[in-house]
């Protein structure tokens, strides 16, 4: 299992600081939010001072760019990065879609699948010298002159992860893409039940094997080492979980362990705008079922116990900040490489 380090960058300066940390600790890989900053310009710094790490986002928002313009920019940082790019991708939801970024929501996994699909017509087109011919429902891109081709490079064979969490998502993942972002609420019960057999129906669909995808998560951890910062860390995570389960689309992580009378009620409240009600009503069993606790020593050792076989690359939910923790983030990282080989992959979803 690889271990990735969440960032939301407020500030581009901190990103050199951050990648190089990273790098020297040993953490597997970087991924950018797209929450109140772009999530790719990070990377380009990223790459600029590390080595080794995979850079990634986690995710952009997809319908709210042309495939040409996600092409372009996966096209540039791949070269740049030497081949550690990896373009993840999601739909978001119908209401920021609409109201945040004024792009229509019209049948988000189809809208996907061709995105997925034209991205790569365009870096065929780019390395290959084919004609560029997508036609489909969403998107009809036909126009690709030399002056706007960029050169062939080395690192063309972008990955593509996609992020989702109702099963035709999972399926549209297994089908096509190298990873899949699953999202931070979920339960064991859910990746073994919803998540794990809808990711085989797409990989049987597309003729693949379980190796042929990584599934990735930032998870919820609660590191115990010291009481204060641990009761924030938990306060923390019951506000954020309580946000999530308040929204539709992430009601099925609620329901499928019995708790949708408690997802009605959130989203109620979260209608009314009465936020600080809400977390309240995430109880210990529902905290216990989401989120991990222990030393930063110990986690890894729960981390895996927990996401084997379910899970091939997780991060922590709350971000690595320079200077903070770095004690903590060591202990982890080492936890984890100490186990490295450890815990063999089979082949198999559990």
């Amino acid at each position: 299992m690889k271990i990735d380090a969440s960032l939301l960058v407020h500030d581009l300066r901190q990103m050199p600081a951050l990648a190089r940390f990273a790098d020297e600790i040993h953490f597997d890989g970087l991924w950018t939010f797209e929450t109140a900053h772009e999530p790719f310009l990070p990377l380009v710094l990223a790459a600029e001072h590390s080595t080794r790490l995979s850079l990634g986002t986690s995710i952009a928002v997809a319908f709210a760019r042309s495939p040409a313009v996600l092409a372009y920019t996966g096209w540039d940082l791949a070269r740049f990065s030497k081949g550690r790019f990896i373009m993840g991708l999601g739909t978001q939801v119908k209401g920021h879609n609409e109201r945040r970024f004024g792009v229509k929501w019209d049948k988000p996994v189809d809208k996907m699948r061709e995105v997925i699909l034209s991205l790569r017509a365009f870096w065929d087109c780019w390395q290959n010298g084919t004609t560029l011919n997508f036609q489909g429902e969403f998107f009809k891109l036909t126009l690709m002159t030399p002056f706007f081709s960029p050169e062939p490079h080395d690192f063309h064979r972008i990955p593509i992860y996609i992020a989702g969490v109702n099963r035709r998502m999972c399926r549209l993942a297994g089908e096509l893409c190298q990873g899949f972002h699953v999202h931070p609420l979920h339960t064991s019960r859910y990746l073994k039940e919803i998540v794990a057999p809808n990711i085989q129906l797409g990989l049987a669909k597309g003729g693949r094997q379980r190796d042929q995808i990584d599934l990735s998560s930032s998870i919820f951890v609660i590191p115990t080492d010291d009481a204060k910062p641990a009761a924030l860390y938990e306060s923390d995570i019951r506000r954020q979980i309580a946000f999530y389960a308040s929204t539709p689309p992430y009601r099925p992580v609620f329901e499928i362990e019995g708790w949708g009378e408690t997802a009605e009620q959130l989203r109620t409240l979260a209608a009314r705008g009465q936020w600080n009600d809400m977390p309240p009503l995430i109880t210990d069993a529902m905290l216990d079922a989401f989120a991990l606790r222990g030393t930063w020593a110990e986690l890894p050792a729960k981390v895996l116990e927990k996401y084997r076989g379910l899970l091939d690359r997780v991060s922590y939910y709350f971000p690595i900040v320079p200077g903070e923790n770095e004690e903590g983030w060591r202990a982890t990282i080492a936890g984890f490489k100490a186990r490295a080989g450890q815990e063999p992959f089979n082949g198999s979803i559990v």
